[in-house]
């Protein structure tokens, strides 16, 4: 008979996101599980990006003394309350080794001596009642709750004729002398192809790149998961037509030659309709990641997934929209930001690891850290939001998506909470029908075809801004009632007197504050 353990919460996965977690609901008591599949944490950057190199990046000097503000520049250190304990103290360098992080996650887990169970291969997992029962071969886990934060796997190959005849990202070989003169097709333009391209390019006798959609530069969008410069270099052959290129086009198939080879046929997209046709030697398939629901199977009623596919579908405060009691951590809480902030990334998802960590306190009747009381004054407000966007690195690596709020308090004073959605405030925490401001950094809107290095700038004028900065906005039941975008800084400091001065200004005019 399979032994049963019971656990207050079961978190499924060891990776940076189940370890985050991991860590708040030790720091608070809880009463949890983590399982694992493999033998040690971080098992996705064990065999991910296959060509070892991270693009999150390390930067070890900054001249800054503040460990929370140095962590808007260290992409991979969870967040603790030891200073040892930071990616940055195993390599100096900027973009690391995928073996580094692999270190680091063990070291993280044995330090706070995380509650892990290796070798639990998640088969099915059920409904029991208003809990879940977790079945592995290594034995079964009843939870009150279940945290799922397994990350992403590499997506389906698309159905087309002949794509039996791809290598897939996952199991393709990673030695370019392996592909020594020989004319390559890669499947997708992200950052999985890319790094594949940049690894052929000495050996490779041609390389295309396919998918349907232009490239998406991360310097041009401001989004990290888009193209990354340091993978970018096959860019460069392209335009300066050294026999690479670059497709948008629909993969319609593929026929396998007399001779061995491959002959692909595409659909160009923006073309007026061409089609056309490369003979190639290797086809490799770099298209993507997307979530796993199979272990839900068995469910009567699985978790739905996002309309694209590829995340579950998601409350504001993490859970599964239609299965009670089911958080997702990690990655996949992308679902809420997708394109728009981080936290498909270490870097951001570390910040809602600790509001999902409160969210599960709030909800069990424990004691969530509480709201700062300010002086009703605009005064008090401004200098506590500018203390917070000149130093915290939640709302730096968050942009647009976690805020501070600032909201009457039932005494004549000001709450102040600090990183939480905008929307997860207005489901669960504050009353409706009274005002609040939200303080956020976000990204400015350079235009589709803009230059993101030729700009022109409004130096007085905030909405204007390309760059990252701060935003006040006054909200109510939904709705924004008056905004003010203070106007990037060259540092990314925010302290001049005229800054200052327009966001008093802007403040002093919120009369709808104290109705």
């Amino acid at each position: 008979m399979t032994a049963i353990s019971t656990y207050e919460y079961c978190i499924v996965g060891a990776g940076p996101g189940g370890l985050q977690l991991a860590y708040y609901l030790q720091k608070k008591g809880f009463d949890y599980v983590v399982l694992e599949a493999s033998g040690a944490p971080g098992a996705f950057f064990s065999r991910f990006p296959r060509h070892r190199r991270l693009i999150s990046i390390n930067k070890t000097h900054t001249g800054i003394d503040d460990p929370d503000t140095n962590l808007r520049w260290d992409w991979n250190s969870l967040l603790c309350d030891d200073p040892e304990l930071r990616f940055t103290r195993l390599t100096p360098e900027y973009f690391p080794s995928a073996d580094v992080m692999v270190a680091y996650l063990q070291q993280f887990a044995e330090k706070f001596q995380l509650n892990v169970r290796y070798g639990w291969k998640v088969e099915t997992i059920e409904r029991d009642g208003d809990g879940f029962v977790v079945n592995s071969a290594a034995g079964t886990i009843r939870a009150a709750k279940l945290i799922v934060a397994t990350g992403r796997i590499p997506r389906p190959l698309p159905d087309i004729p002949g794509i039996e005849h791809a290598e897939t990202y996952a199991d393709m070989p990673t030695d370019p002398q392996q592909f020594a003169g020989q004319r390559v097709l890669i499947l997708g333009k992200g950052n999985s192809a890319m790094e594949t391209a940049e690894n052929l390019m000495e050996t490779a006798a041609v390389i295309h790149l396919l998918s349907p959609s232009p490239v998406r530069l991360a310097w041009r969008t401001h989004y990290v998961g888009d193209v990354r410069a340091v993978n970018n270099n096959v860019l460069d052959t392209y335009q300066l037509k050294s026999q690479n290129t670059i497709l948008d086009a629909t993969l319609e198939r593929i026929d396998r030659l007399n001779c061995g080879a491959f002959r692909a046929q595409f659909l160009y997209t923006h073309a007026e309709g061409e089609r056309r046709a490369v003979t190639v030697d290797r086809i490799l398939a770099c298209i993507g990641f997307m979530w796993d629901p199979t272990v839900f199977a068995q469910m009567d009623e699985p978790p739905r997934a996002s309309p694209c596919g590829r995340f579950p579908a998601l409350t504001s405060a993490f859970e599964s929209v239609n299965v009670k009691g089911l958080y997702f951590a990690g990655a996949l809480q992308h679902v809420l930001d997708y394109r728009k902030s981080f936290s498909g990334f270490i870097h951001g998802f570390r910040y809602n690891a600790a509001l999902l960590a409160d969210i599960l306190d709030r909800r069990a009747g424990g004691a969530v850290p509480a709201p700062q009381s300010l002086p009703n004054s605009w005064d008090g407000v401004l200098d506590a939001a500018m203390e917070r966007v000149n130093t915290a690195s939640s709302l730096f690596q968050q942009p647009g998506f976690l805020a501070d709020i600032f909201a009457p308090g039932p005494n004549g004073d000001c709450l102040h909470y600090r990183d939480l959605t905008v929307d997860l405030f207005e489901d669960e925490v504050f009353a409706p029908g009274k005002p609040y401001l939200a303080v956020t950094m976000e990204y400015g809107d350079v235009g589709a075809h803009a230059d993101p290095f030729n700009i022109h700038r409004f130096p007085t004028d905030g909405r204007r801004s390309a760059f990252i900065h701060p935003v006040m906005r006054l909200r109510r039941d939904g709705e924004i009632v008056a905004e003010h975008h203070i106007p990037e800084d060259l540092e990314n400091q925010w302290r001049l007197p005229e800054q200052l001065d327009q966001a008093r200004e802007f403040l002093g005019g919120l009369d709808a504050w104290r109705t």
